[in-house]
């Protein structure tokens, strides 16, 4: 995972300890105590690369470095892959999953995709299903909030380290895009109620946003672009109706944990003493259709 100086627009707003010399030596002292962290620096003096023993591990380490009025950026964590005998090797993790019968088939199709291999299978009393896969590490990222989903709240699962084994080929692990702010300034509700029917909103209203900051998940694979800020133009003219009070679904508010398995290759989460936050590496939509098209064309 990259610990990355934050440089969005509210960058310095809610933190203390902001700069790159900061987080440097918060880090190199961690591993002086935390002997499973290992900190490297990077060509770019304001990236750090920090690997640890799983998500947990560098969830407690961030959140520790938050109540501290530290303020950066993480990016996705990635699994560390080792080549043995010639060939790219990628963990792999034992999961044991025990689910009710009527949510084995929605399991089974998701960890399929996820390249899933099935050890054994049994029933348990009461309607209990009990599974054991091999799966790789990072077909696990992010699939815990999809478990929970599918079983609603019924399965249970636990996975452990199981050896390295040749890498398995690219999985999807997100088929949600992500709903970003159009603008700058402070989300309204007129603005929210018109967003939330594109797909699950993260914020509610009277919540500071900037260009390329998510604000929620859409249900289509590709990411949509939502004016949270839009306001009600206001007008002499009324009609029956439409000056009902708007009702807003209440908004899944993201844990930092459930920031990490969200967030895509090209998103980072902000981390500050108040708030986290959710973001496009490159915040404004026509630099990131550019991007994109570069990306294509290559």
């Amino acid at each position: 995972m990259n610990f990355i100086v934050n440089n969005s627009p509210f960058a310095g707003r809610e933190g203390k300890y902001v700069t790159s010399r900061n987080i440097r030596d918060r880090l190199f002292k961690e591993t002086e105590t935390n002997i499973a962290l290992r900190v490297e620096e990077t060509d770019s003096a304001d990236t750090f690369k920090v690997s640890g023993r799983g998500e947990l591990h560098l969830s407690i380490l961030i959140e520790t470095m938050r109540r501290q009025n530290f303020e950066f950026q993480v990016s996705r964590p990635e699994v560390i892959t080792k080549t043995i005998d010639g060939k790219l090797c990628e963990p792999m993790e034992y999961l044991i999953v025990e689910v009710p019968d009527s949510y084995v088939g929605a399991v089974m199709e998701k960890l399929g995709s996820r390249k899933a291999e099935l050890i054994n299978m049994g029933t348990r009393d009461g309607g209990v299903t009990h599974i054991e896969f091999r799966i790789p590490a990072r077909g696990l990222m992010g699939y815990r909030p999809e478990f929970l989903t599918d079983t609603n709240g019924n399965g249970i699962m636990n996975h452990v380290f199981d050896g390295y084994e040749p890498f398995k080929g690219e999985i999807v692990t997100r088929h949600q895009g992500s709903l970003i702010a159009f603008e700058t300034g402070d989300s309204v509700t007129y603005g929210l109620y018109a967003a939330q029917e594109r797909g699950r909103l993260f914020i509610g209203a009277g919540v500071p946003v900037y260009e390329g900051m998510i604000v929620g998940a859409s249900p289509k694979s590709e990411d949509i672009t939502v004016n949270v800020c839009k306001k009600k133009h206001i007008t002499n003219t009324r009609a029956s109706g439409s000056d009902d009070a708007l009702k807003l679904t209440p908004p899944t508010v993201m844990s930092l944990e459930q920031c990490l398995e969200f967030i895509a290759d090209d998103e980072l989460v902000e981390v500050t003493p108040e708030n986290i936050r959710m973001r496009k590496r490159i915040l404004s939509k026509e630099q990131r259709m550019k991007q994109q098209f570069r990306n294509k064309k290559s």
